[in-house]
């Protein structure tokens, strides 16, 4: 990245790890596929290491065929239905908290493990989105959290668009997520993505511009 100090230039030789959240639609990809063509940025996503977690043989995968087994959310070869999965847990609290109570503790095992390892390899930054960043307490690992924050109207225009998702869905969805009161009170950076791409790229460099040299 140019103007960014590389990882033996700042102090102690310590990597930066960086939390991304936000609510549904705010564009966090679009985020994260900045950074991740950044000079030294290693970017993993929550979502991603839940699925490895979750494949059949996996210990998490064995306890949630055991917690689901009646739920129409199997595919023939043993696989989750992760469309189905997914209107299931957002469509019952109680599921979504048995799924998150296997899962959130595998996946934050993984990520202090890859943490350790980016220190070892000299990783100047290491960035995890995760949609519950906040609930699993990843303030308390990471340097800095920061919100992606869009409105609720862009939010809903870009659902609608993108997965095709119902009004009924997507308030479902978004009456399970946190407020944009609570987002804002635990982040030091607010990432302002409701507009065009290339303020959203402002937005990350003034984020970004404390760790440059």
């Amino acid at each position: 990245m140019t103007g960014m100090m590389r990882i033996d230039d700042r102090k102690g030789n310590s990597m930066i790890f960086i939390g991304i959240t936000g609510g549904v639609g705010a564009g966090k990809s679009a985020v994260l596929g900045y950074l991740k063509e950044l000079d030294g940025v290693r970017v993993m996503l929550s979502d991603e290491i839940a699925h490895e977690l979750m494949e059949p043989g996996s210990d998490c995968y064995n306890r949630l065929k055991e917690l689901f087994a009646g739920e129409p959310i199997w595919l023939e070869d043993g696989h989750f239905d992760r469309p189905a999965l997914a209107g299931v847990i957002f469509s019952d609290d109680k599921k979504r908290e048995l799924l998150n109570g296997v899962v959130h503790p595998a996946v934050k095992e993984y990520v202090l493990n890859a943490v350790k390892e980016a220190k070892k390899e000299g990783i100047f930054m290491l960035v995890l989105e995760a949609a519950l960043l906040i609930e699993e307490g990843y303030g308390e690992i990471c340097d800095e959290l920061w919100y992606i924050y869009a409105s609720e109207e862009v939010r809903r225009k870009r659902l609608k668009s993108s997965r095709g998702y119902s009004d009924e869905k997507i308030d479902s969805i978004f009456a399970s997520q946190l407020k944009e009161a609570e987002y804002r009170r635990h982040c030091k950076e607010v990432i302002d993505n409701d507009g065009d791409i290339e303020n959203t790229i402002a937005s990350i460099n003034k984020a970004l511009s404390k760790y440059k040299e």
